[in-house]
Parts: structure tokens; C-alpha cells; sequence
């Protein structure tokens, strides 16, 4: 059995200069603490013994005035067979159903997953017409600017670049707007800016930021709204593309940077792949590939226009 939290100094942290918004989440934490161990029928002194943290630790804790360590927090959740994240997560406990809904969906395989989100699309999907619009999704150097654009001028639809919708609107260039507002207010920005552009263009070629895959609630508004194309590109392309672009800043420790290059490429596999096609741009001249992706928009565009239609007919 771990320790007793108790005689541990590391596990409370000390409290001056707490903020108000840091008192309310270490309340927030031990009332969850209080009524997942109540809902269990656990008293204080089973779950001392369960865990391994003292009764005059969890006594502390649940009332707000004990700041756990998250080694001690994992203790406590082990020992009442929930995740951390029961614990420590900052948004509203999600209702009865949600909750059952949640451990169902972890016991399908990925293909049963992905079948339910599409069903789940297709029932309760915003009422819009995804494929009018086409967003290009990757990471930087993957072609999504140069193409996209490209793309969008010869079919005659307008370009959109999320990035430079952002700094437009937000009147800060990305660096101060994350330097002003964190990560935080980008993504909130990010997601305000696509809501934006979704509802004033029913057509249109999108080149998103190449991390937006990583916010699920934005990247599922993409999803919705859009048809999305993942543009691949090998490694060693992006980051040639990238200096060509005139940075150099990942060329200074190339090793290093390739490396990092792959973990996010390998990271955001998975997310990418949700996209609804793929394109992929290695090893192929600019203009070869441009071509391919705009006969690729186009049957899209077309396709989505003979639905249009279709309903549109009287019945």
C-alpha cells in the first residue's frame, strides 16, 4: 500500500498566492472527490485504507483546502476505480446518460466507433451542406496555402485562409495573439473565426491551421460543415517546404527538428485520417499536383450540386 499522503510534504502545495479561479477548481476537485467516494457507499476511513492517503488528507481535500498532487489523485482514483479525469477535469460532470453513453462507446472497436459517428452525423448533423465547402487539412508545408489557393482560382470559388481570419478579426498577428491570450483564446478565436466563415460561404476552399484536428469540438464543426482533405506530404518534404517558404528556423537543428516532425506527424495520424479524402503531395511537381486536387474539389463541388438538386425536386 502507497504511502500515507499525510506524511508527505509534496503532496499539498502551498497556498499563498492562490487565485480565486484556483480556490474554486481545488473546491471544485474535492467535491468530486466527496461524491464519487459517496456514491460508492465508501466512508473517508475505507478510502483512507483503500488508497493509502490519509483521512485527514481526504477531509482536507474535499472541502477545498488540500492541493493533491496528481500522483495522489491517481492514488485516490485507483482506489474508487474511476479515471483522473473524474477528478480533475474543469468542465461540468457530464449527465447520467452521457456517462453510460461513454462507457459503451469504449467497449466498440475503432470501425464500430466510426460507424456510430457517422450514424450520429447523419441524425443530429448540423442542417448545412458540407461538401459545398472543401477545407484542406495537414501540416504546414503540406501545400494547404500554395494549392488551396491555386485550387480555389481556377475553380472559381473563394479562398479562405483560417490563420489570416483570425489575425483580421482578432487585429493581432498569431505570434502576439498567443502572446496576449495563450492557447486558450487561439483556439476560441479558431473556433469563432470557422463558425464565421461557415455561415457566410456555401462554397468556398478552406486551408486550416495544421493543429485544428487537435481541438475536438472545432474540428468536428470542420467535419460537419466541410468536405475535408487531408494533404500528406513525406517528412523530409514538409520541412524543405517550410525553408523554402523562407524560414529557416527548423533547418537550425535539423535532427531534432526531423524528429519532432515525425512524433506530430505520427501524434496526428489518427486525427487526420478522419478527414473524408486524402491527397497526398510527395514527390509531385506543383503544378501536377494542383491539377489532381482540383479535379478532386471539382467532382466534389459537382456532386454536392447534383444533391442540391435532387432535393430541390418535388417529390
Amino acid at each position: 500500500m502507497p504511502m500515507s499522503t499525510d506524511a508527505r510534504s509534496s503532496a499539498q502545495e502551498p497556498r499563498r498566492g492562490t487565485s480565486a479561479d484556483e480556490e474554486n477548481y481545488l473546491h471544485l476537485v474535492g467535491e468530486r472527490v466527496r461524491l464519487q467516494r459517496a456514491r460508492r457507499g465508501m466512508s473517508r476511513r475505507v478510502l483512507a485504507q483503500a488508497s493509502g492517503v490519509s483521512e485527514r488528507y481526504l477531509a482536507q481535500l474535499e472541502t477545498g483546502s488540500g492541493n493533491a498532487s496528481l500522483l495522489v489523485l491517481r492514488q485516490i482514483a485507483s482506489a474508487m476505480g474511476i479515471a483522473v479525469h473524474d477528478l480533475v477535469s474543469d468542465r461540468p460532470d457530464p449527465t447520467v446518460d452521457v456517462a453510460l453513453l461513454r462507457h459503451q462507446i469504449e467497449r466498440l472497436s475503432v470501425d464500430e466507433v466510426r460507424e456510430l459517428r457517422a450514424l450520429v452525423t447523419r441524425r443530429f448533423g448540423r442542417a448545412s451542406s458540407p461538401e459545398a465547402r472543401v477545407a484542406l487539412i495537414g501540416l504546414r508545408g503540406a501545400g494547404k496555402t500554395a494549392l488551396g489557393r491555386r485550387a480555389a482560382e481556377a475553380i472559381g470559388v473563394p479562398f479562405i485562409e483560417l490563420d489570416r481570419e483570425i489575425e483580421r478579426t482578432s487585429g493581432m498577428t498569431l505570434a502576439a495573439l498567443f502572446a496576449a491570450e495563450g492557447q486558450t483564446g487561439f483556439r476560441r478565436r479558431e473556433a469563432a473565426a470557422l463558425e464565421a466563415v461557415v455561415k457566410a460561404h456555401d462554397r468556398a476552399v478552406i486551408a486550416t491551421g495544421g493543429s485544428i484536428a487537435t481541438e475536438p469540438a472545432t474540428f468536428d464543426l470542420l467535419l460537419s460543415t466541410c468536405h475535408v482533405i487531408w494533404l500528406q506530404a513525406a517528412p523530409e518534404e514538409h520541412m524543405q517546404r517550410v525553408a523554402d517558404q523562407g524560414d529557416w528556423r527548423p533547418m537550425q537543428a535539423s535532427q531534432q527538428a526531423m524528429e519532432d516532425l515525425r512524433a506530430i506527424l505520427a501524434s496526428r495520424a489518427a486525427l487526420y485520417s478522419q478527414a473524408h479524402g486524402m491527397f497526398d503531395t510527395s514527390g509531385v511537381a506543383e503544378d501536377v499536383a494542383l491539377e489532381g486536387l482540383v479535379r478532386l474539389i471539382r467532382a466534389k463541388l459537382a456532386d454536392q450540386g447534383d444533391a442540391d438538386n435532387d432535393r430541390a425536386k418535388p417529390g
